[in-house]
C-alpha cells in the first residue's frame, strides 16, 4: 500500500506553490488535517470564480471535479456555498486560489493528472 500525503500538507504545498508562482492562496477553513476533503475556489486576477474538489473522474481515476454553482453571480453566493458545505463537513478544507490556470496548478500539485 502507497502512503498518502495529509490533507494538511497538500493544502501548506498548494498555499506555497501559488506563491513561489506569483499568486496568492489563503485558507478559508481548515478541515481534518489527515484526511479532510479539499474544495478549492479558484479565481484569475480576482474575477471567474470556480470552485472544484478532488475525487473521482468518469475513468475512475484521481482528477479534479467542478462543483458548486457555475455561475456565480457575487461575493456572497460564493460564500454561501462554502459555509454551506462546511456546515455539513466539518472536516472540509476550503482553499482559496488566485492564480493563473489555477485548475490546471491544483491538479498538477495534488498528482491529479
Amino acid at each position: 500500500m502507497m502512503a498518502r500525503l495529509t490533507s494538511a500538507m497538500l493544502v501548506s504545498a498548494l498555499v506555497r506553490g501559488a506563491d513561489q508562482r506569483g499568486g496568492s492562496a489563503m485558507v478559508l477553513a481548515k478541515g481534518d488535517a489527515t484526511a479532510g476533503g479539499i474544495l478549492l475556489l479558484t479565481y484569475r486576477k480576482g474575477t471567474n470564480p470556480r470552485f472544484f474538489e478532488r475525487g473521482l473522474g468518469p475513468a475512475g481515476t484521481p482528477a479534479l471535479i467542478p462543483a458548486g454553482p457555475q455561475d456565480i453571480g457575487d461575493e456572497q453566493a460564493v460564500s454561501d456555498y462554502w459555509e454551506r458545505r462546511r456546515r455539513f463537513d466539518s472536516d472540509l478544507w476550503v482553499v482559496e486560489l488566485d492564480i493563473a490556470d489555477a485548475e490546471r496548478f491544483a491538479a498538477e500539485l495534488l498528482n491529479l493528472y
